[in-house]
């Protein structure tokens, strides 16, 4: 596992805050990803104007939600695991992610009304990537609200690459997929291609090394 981020400056942090949300602009939410920050470095995101925040990894979840949990929204942006479901929900406003059977079911035994989850879409078909295939996102979506889970939209980790504007027909075939369902969130964009995201329907940009280092 990376070295946990210590020694942040909440100046700093700020500033960086700021630049992400003048490219993205008011409309965009702002998350900020900190499955590398150690849990007491937290208080000086709040500091900093951090208002949103989301973990991969349901134990330091628990851990940072117990000791900072008034201080922001959270989200649950990793690859969450079925046996996983009933302990991150109760702690999460959204789950960044769902693309599995087995986590639809267990969202079936533990979702409630306040339950809201974004469907992973693999658009570009990489394999052994996950994500649902766009041509089998219908029947998914289906199966998501016969077990009482409300998909509030879409997310995406596009290829991998070194231009961010290899990303933006990814991004615009995600957004496109979500309008045609009517779905009102797209989570997509990390700190390499964020800008892009928006320009292309992003409500949710997910930030993690442009804030910190």
């Amino acid at each position: 596992m990376a070295e946990l981020i210590r020694g942040l400056d909440p100046d700093r942090v700020r500033a960086r805050l700021a630049e992400v949300r003048a490219e993205v602009g008011d409309r965009v939410e702002v998350l900020a990803a900190v499955k590398y920050v150690a849990t007491e470095e937290l208080g000086v995101l709040a500091e900093a104007g951090v208002r949103v925040v989301g973990e991969n990894r349901a134990q330091a979840l628990q851990e940072k939600v117990a000791a900072y949990g008034s201080l922001f929204t959270w989200d649950f942006i990793g690859h969450l695991q079925s046996r996983k479901v009933k302990q991150v929900l109760p702690l999460v406003r959204l789950v960044h992610g769902v693309a599995t059977d087995s986590v639809v079911a267990q969202l079936a035994r533990h979702a409630t009304p306040a339950t809201e989850v974004l469907v992973e879409v693999n658009v570009a078909r990489e394999p052994g990537k996950s994500g649902v295939d766009p041509g089998d996102l219908d029947a998914f979506l289906a199966r998501c609200e016969q077990a009482g889970a409300r998909v509030g939209g879409l997310m995406t980790m596009p290829p991998l690459a070194a231009d961010p504007e290899d990303s933006r027909r990814w991004f615009a075939a995600l957004a496109q997929l979500a309008a045609d369902r009517g779905l009102e969130r797209l989570s997509m964009g990390t700190t390499q291609d964020y800008a892009v995201a928006a320009q292309e329907g992003a409500t949710i940009v997910r930030i993690g090394t442009k804030l910190f280092r």
